[in-house]
């Protein structure tokens, strides 16, 4: 397949190991990725934030770069992020037809119709669980809220990484609590934020993984902070690094995990 990525806003900026790893793994699975470079924002954070009319410009440079997978020119469109997934299929055709733009609404829902979270490409449009993954290491899973609640990816990044070899997944207790970041609420409601963060980091730490990963960054952000400053030794890594990673081209340690391996407690056949 000839698959275009948009990277996201947050993984251009501060997190470019995402889609980059999104790149190898799909190259490793044999299809070729495009990247359209006019690519700029998908209009969350203005939607989200009760900006509708200043979103319309900015969805209509989204639509107008993504549309040529409507004339073949791609079979699809992947985006390593739960919560833009969401936006762009369930927030930017009703931004549009609440400014009156029908059109640019009926393009929007065109192109999100062609548009998949990673773990939705690999599960539903590819047929896989198993991408030949190996990551020597103890790993909990945070289902984000987006993806969960939104576009409902369900258990599929659970599957891809049950298949990972070498790795210890453990259940990560409350998974389906929020991490308390949500945007712009981690700045309007930072107290109540802070709480439910320190309930998940709890959580984190209580299974003591080495890493804890999941399908955004911006929620990998918010918990890898708080791990960060209460000095945890848990490492935070999008699902698509450790899907990347292989025997013969295996991902870094994860940075900030203290004795890996013993924290790891995994083996070349410790989990499958």
């Amino acid at each position: 397949m000839r698959i275009a990525l948009t990277a996201t806003c947050i993984a251009d900026v501060m997190f470019p190991q995402a889609p980059r790893a999104t790149v190898r793994l799909l190259e490793r699975l044999g299809h070729e990725v495009v990247f359209p470079e006019k690519q700029t924002c998908c209009g969350q954070m203005h939607v989200n934030t009760g900006y509708f009319d200043e979103a319309v410009p900015v969805i209509r440079h989204h639509v107008e770069t993504f549309e040529p997978v409507l004339d073949g020119e791609w079979d699809a469109i992947v985006v390593p992020s739960g919560s833009c997934t969401g936006s762009i299929r369930h927030q930017q055709g009703m931004v549009c037809r609440r400014a009156g733009l029908d059109g640019l609404g009926a393009r929007a829902e065109a192109v999100a119709a062609k548009t998949y979270e990673l773990s939705e490409l690999l599960v539903d449009v590819l047929g896989l669980t198993d991408v030949g993954a190996w990551f020597p290491h103890r790993v909990t899973y945070h289902p984000t809220c987006h993806s969960l609640r939104m576009i409902r990816v369900g258990d599929k990044p659970l599957q891809l990484l049950r298949a990972v070899e070498a790795m210890n997944l453990v259940e990560l207790p409350d998974a389906e609590s929020c991490c308390g970041f949500g945007g712009t609420f981690a700045l309007k409601n930072s107290d109540t934020s802070t709480a439910m963060l320190h309930d998940k980091m709890a959580n984190v730490s209580s299974t003591g993984a080495a890493v804890v990963t999941a399908g955004d960054y911006s929620c990998l952000m918010h918990i890898g902070g708080g791990l960060s400053r209460a000095r945890s030794g848990v490492a935070t890594m999008h699902l698509a690094e450790i899907l990347a990673s292989t025997r013969e081209d295996p991902a870094p340690a994860p940075v900030g995990a203290q004795g890996t391996q013993e924290r790891a407690g995994a083996t070349e056949g410790g989990h499958r």
